[in-house]
Order: structure tokens, then sequence, then C-alpha cells
């Protein structure tokens, strides 16, 4: 069966996931796009795939009412200020909505969505490769079960030359993205992150260095979870280029090892000698696993309930930073 889909912003990012979307059979009915460039760079691409290209509708409240009565689902992969609303607008159209990372600015805007999607009824997921990826649904199952035992300390760290690579783009202005390295890069780590644990932040304490940018480049976070467990988040966004990444979970029963993006999945348990790997299929992208929860063949694995608790612990780094490092308790914290 074949998903009816606008898709809502065709720039760079979601170029990369139209090979997929269209070799997995997705009905492309209409873009919305106000950049021309995007827009004929994407249609390029689609004549390349063999795929027909479909017209543009620049304003997305004309999209919809021109268009949604005959679509299934919206892909919105637009700058991260503009997420909440457009979001809102293809649930209130009947839309089910896979909306790129992070999901949204703040908690109160991931209430909101919260809210909406469950007024209408419609499925919500965020583009989370971590969040959605087998591994890290996985390694969530062993953490929030207690088959490992209990969760004692948390430790996540990523590095990037991003500074530099996103120099004079909206990565780097801060009211359109939220924030920086740790906002944009760093968000596959806090989502991720949220999801292993499975429950909300209680307090934090963080350090942020913009290193002449506008927005933070560098940052450490120590955070206690509601359970009590001790978790440690660093992110450098102004290494060499590239980029990786390393989580370790310790638990009283064994060790978790992976990656922010969930691409790899080690176990050790208490007994055994080493860390092993877990054969898992590798999560090809977030429309194949959209594409599977809207089917019913798995559950949602990165809904705005992980949303929620990943905004909430923004919401706190942020306010700490600006405090030099003060703890704070985040939102609805016991």
């Amino acid at each position: 069966m074949t998903t009816r889909t606008a898709l809502i912003g065709a720039g760079g990012m979601a170029r990369r996931h139209l090979p997929l979307m269209i070799e997995t059979g997705v009905d492309l009915r209409v873009i919305c796009e106000p950049s021309s460039k995007n827009y004929e760079d994407t249609v390029e691409l689609l004549e390349e795939l063999g795929a027909p290209p479909p017209p543009n509708e620049p304003d997305l409240a004309t999209m919809l009412d021109r268009y949604a009565a005959g679509l299934d689902a919206a892909f919105i992969v637009t700058p991260h200020n503009l997420h909440h609303d457009q979001a809102k607008m293809c649930l209130e159209a009947g839309l089910d909505v896979l909306l790129e990372k992070p999901m949204v600015m703040n908690a109160r805007e991931a209430i909101s969505l919260m809210e909406t999607r469950d007024r209408t009824g419609k499925l919500l997921v965020v583009a989370f490769q971590g969040g959605l990826s087998p591994q890290i649904r996985e390694a969530a199952r062993l953490i929030q079960s207690g088959e490992l035992g209990e969760l004692l300390n948390v430790t996540g760290m990523v590095w990037q030359g991003w500074k530099e690579a996103t120099v004079d783009t909206w990565r780097q202005i801060s009211e359109v993205a939220g924030g920086g390295f740790m906002f944009d890069t760093g968000a596959h780590m806090l989502n991720t992150l949220c999801t292993l644990v499975g429950e909300d932040f209680a307090t934090v304490a963080a350090w942020t260095d913009n290193r002449g940018a506008p927005v933070d480049i560098d940052g450490v976070v120590m955070a206690r979870l509601e359970s009590g467990a001790l978790v440690t988040i660093n992110g450098c966004g102004d290494s060499i280029p590239g980029l990786d990444s390393e989580i370790f979970v310790a638990l009283s029963g064994g060790v978790i090892r992976t990656g922010i993006y969930g691409e790899r999945l080690l176990i050790r348990r208490a007994g055994e000698t080493g860390l092993r790997p877990v054969d898992l299929p590798k999560m090809r992208g977030a429309w194949e696993q959209f594409s599977q929860v809207r089917a019913g063949e798995i559950e949602n694995p990165c809904p705005p309930e992980v949303g929620l608790r990943m905004a909430k612990l923004w919401d706190a780094i942020v306010e700490s930073a600006r405090r030099d490092g003060q703890p704070v308790r985040t939102l609805g914290a016991g």
C-alpha cells in the first residue's frame, strides 16, 4: 500500500531522504517549498530516480487547502522553528506526520503538539535515527524491563567538525535553530538517551561554550534521572572534520554500548568476559520506520512523549548554562 504524501521542505536534508522513499514506493503528490532553487534541485533528483516530479505549492496553508483531502501523510523537513506550527497544521488537516528532528523548540511546544495529536487522533513520529533504530529499541527494552538489573549510570559523547561546516547557515541562528551543536547533531544524543532511559530527567547542570560563534558549540551536562541514576553528556562541535559518538549504559547486571544513531549495539552481561555485538537489522531510514508504524507492524518508537522528555531536558540545559552550571529542576520534576 502506497502512502499519498506531501513533502514539506525540499532542501538538502529532504533530498537525502528521497531515494529510500522512492524505492519503497511513496506516492509523492505535492511539495511545499518556498525556495525555487530547492524545488528545482529536488525535481532534478526525482527525475534521476525515475519518479514523476509533483507540483510545488510554496504556502503550506494553501497547499493543505488544495491537496489535504487526497493525502495520507506529510513529511516535514524544515528548520526547527517551523516544526510546531507546520506539524499542528498537518495533523489538524487529517494527515499523519513524520517530523524531522528535533521535534520542537521547547517543552511548551511539545505539550501543544501532544494535545493536537490526541485531539486529531493522527500519528506523529519524530525522525530521529537513534530512536527509530532496532538497536536502540532493543537496548531500551533491556534497560526498562529490568532484564539487566538496576540502571546506575549513563554517559554519552559526540564530536563533529560542526562549527566550520555550518557557518553562514540557519543552523547558527538561534532564533531559527533553537540552539547550536547540542540542539542539532547533539539532539540525536539527547533523544537517544531519553529513549534509552525511559524516564524523565529530574535535575540538570550544564555549561556551554560558543567558541566565538553565535550559538553553543561545546557543551557538557551532568544530570540525575527521576530514578536517581546519574547521566553525563558531552558534545564537542569544533573538532576535526568527521563525526563519531559513544553511549555507555552501566546497570547492576550488565553494560550496554551504542551510538547516538543506534549504528551498533554491544552488551556485556554479568559473568561474561567482554562486550558482544547484538545481531539486528540496520535501520535503512526514517521513512521506512514511519511506514511500518502506519501499517501497524511496530509501535511508534519515537512518539511526542519522548519529544517532550527531550524538550524538558533541553529547556533545563539552556537555563542551567545561562546560570553558569547552577542545577535546574526540569518541568514537572518531583
